[in-house]
Formats: structure tokens, sequence, C-alpha cells
């Protein structure tokens, strides 16, 4: 795990990938389809902001946003309803006792995601769900993180609207800043974590993972800490065409978190996570076989990326591994099913 620390030359604005026929009937098929009283573009009739600043006094990048007074009654009925479509699969039971307390708007990125923030009225207690364009790039990286990390992911799509659950957990720039320094914290069970984090963004090319676009899960064990890296930005699945962005540990933005790791754990120790993560996706591979072959076969039907970015990452995943199946993938989806394909010969 080499430390490098340059600039990684991201894409700034990836452009926005349609939804196709064959990927609307994937997701009608899964159960990921349901019909939303609101769309995207019916969020974006707001009449003012305000930035949102967090509590060490810095601009999050979101701006709370206000709408027309007589447009707050049906925003919150319908956005209380897709919230139960999403949680208890639209039983309006439990909606009564719930209300949208504010509404978000992020101008940063490539997906600007609105943040709704429902509160109980009972017990105050909140959570958020985004409502963002679909993206079918996203939607990818969504079921592929759903298939095949030890996390699982909950979203609705309704013709061009994203509804995602709320990934609760430490932003990852946040968790190196402050939880570091904390002597509670178990370097080497993070710097183990970070390791297993890496491969699972390399075996099934996710890109872009600085420490901002992944979260930290903290659990606690009986004689100490677990941990647990999310990754919460799925724009750029299998986008980049060079093979190193798809690798978290070449960020500059995640330097002391491979710094940490090279201190605290030997070569074979690496190996041996790497393999440990590797045997867990193949077994995850396995048993959702039918349903990622589905998957892959969409993404192979489909266009995700500039052909020069194919042709790149072909080029470089073939050098890389010394494989030479991947010069005859012809787009995106060929790649990720060799990327697996490859996974699963160096397991066996």
């Amino acid at each position: 795990m080499p430390i490098k620390t340059q600039a990684m030359d991201i894409s700034k604005k990836k452009p926005v990938y349609p939804i196709q026929g064959f990927l609307r009937k994937y997701l009608w098929h899964y159960d990921r389809v349901s019909r939303l009283p609101l769309l995207y573009d019916d969020l974006l009739h707001y009449q003012e902001s305000f930035p949102v600043i967090d509590q060490s006094g810095n601009d999050t990048l979101w701006e709370s946003v206000i709408y027309p007074s007589y447009m707050y009654e049906e925003l919150n009925r319908k956005l209380t309803t897709i919230y139960a479509i999403l949680r208890t699969d639209g039983d309006m039971a439990f909606s009564e006792h719930l209300s949208v307390d504010r509404i978000d708007y992020c101008t940063f990125g490539n997906s600007n995601p609105f943040r709704i923030r429902i509160i109980n009225r009972y017990n105050d207690n909140y959570d958020y769900f985004y409502v963002k364009r679909a993206d079918a790039s996203r939607i990818y990286g969504l079921e592929l993180e759903h298939l095949l990390s030890p996390n699982r992911i909950n979203f609705l799509v309704f013709r061009d609207t994203l509804i995602e659950e709320h990934i609760a957990g430490i932003p990852g720039d946040a968790f190196i800043k402050r939880y570091l320094e904390r002597p509670e914290t178990n370097l080497v069970r993070v710097a183990k974590e970070f390791v297993k984090f890496n491969e699972r963004c390399f075996v099934r090319l996710l890109g872009d993972m600085r420490a901002y676009n992944y979260v930290v899960d903290i659990t606690p064990d009986f004689d100490n800490e677990q941990y647990r890296i999310r990754a919460i930005d799925f724009d750029q699945q299998s986008y980049e065409g060079r093979y190193r962005l798809y690798m978290p540990q070449f960020f500059k933005e995640n330097y002391r978190l491979v710094q940490l790791s090279l201190q605290l754990l030997n070569e074979r120790s690496i190996k041996q996570y790497q393999q440990e993560e590797r045997t867990l996706i193949v077994r995850r591979l396995k048993a959702a076989r039918y349903r990622l072959k589905d998957l892959i076969d969409c993404m192979r039907a489909d266009t995700l990326a500039p052909p020069q970015k194919v042709e790149q990452l072909k080029q470089e995943l073939a050098q890389y591994h010394g494989d030479a199946a991947f010069l005859r993938c012809r787009n995106m989806g060929d790649i990720v099913r060799q990327q697996l394909r490859h996974a699963l010969t160096r397991l066996y």
C-alpha cells in the first residue's frame, strides 16, 4: 500500500446518465420502484436560502431553503408520505406524528441533493432522507454496494427522481481530524478497516472515495470499538479511466489513514485483510449471483463513461493484473464483470 499524495485529477462534473429501459425493468423486478407523490423538480421552487453552519462555525456547503407559505402544508404531506414509503412500505398509520423539520439543498457535487429532516413530534427524534436526480451511475453504485458490501442500501426510484435513506456515521474527514487523536480509538482496527475498505472499492470499481465521501460507523464491542467505513457517494461508479482513482489509498485526503496502516500493519497482515475482504465479497457474489448477473447485464448494455475513459481503464487494469482479458472489454459493464471474475480467480 504505497503512499501517494499527489492530486488525482477527478472529473469535476460528471454528466448525469439517464435511466434506460432495461435498468428500469431491473428496478421494477427487484422492488426499487415506487410511485411517489413528489418529484425532484418540485423542490426547486424555493423562495430563499441561507447557509447551514456546523457546530464549529464552518460552512457545510448546504443551504437551508425556505418555500412560500402556501406550499408548506402540501410539501409536509408529500414528504412524510415518501418517508413512510421508504421506511414502512407506505403504512401511513405511523406518519401522523411526523413532520418536516427542515429542507436543505446542496449546490456542491454532481447530484445537487435535497436533504429532508423528518421529526417525530412525540419525542423530538429526527431522521433524514435525500431527494436527488436519478443518475444511472449512482443507481449501479448503490446496487453494487447493496449486493457486494457488508451494508444494505435502501433507496427508491420514480421517473427521474431518486430517494435515498440517510447513511449514519462520522464523516471521514471529521473522523481523521478529531477521532484519531482520542486515546480510546483502536488505531490498529481503524487501519485494518481502511485496508478492507480500499479493497472493497477497488474490486467493484467505486471511485472518488475522498474522506468526505464516506463515513465511519463506530460500534462499541465488549472489549473495545469496531469500525466500519461506509461509502456515501456513488456518483463515480465505474466512470474514471485511471485505475488508482478506484483506490482510496491514493487520495491525499486519506494520507493519515494510509500512514497509519503502514505504521501499524506489516505486509503479511495487509495481505491477510485484503484476502479476507475478497473472500467475503466472493461469498456475497455467490449468494446474489442471479441478481448480480441481471445488474451486470444492464451495465454491459449501458453507457456509463466516455469511450476514452473505458479504453484507458481497461488498458491500465490489464497491465495492473497482468490479464489480457480486460483488453477485450467494450464498456464499463464489461470491465466490472471482468474485475469481479478476477477477484474470483485470485481467490480460487
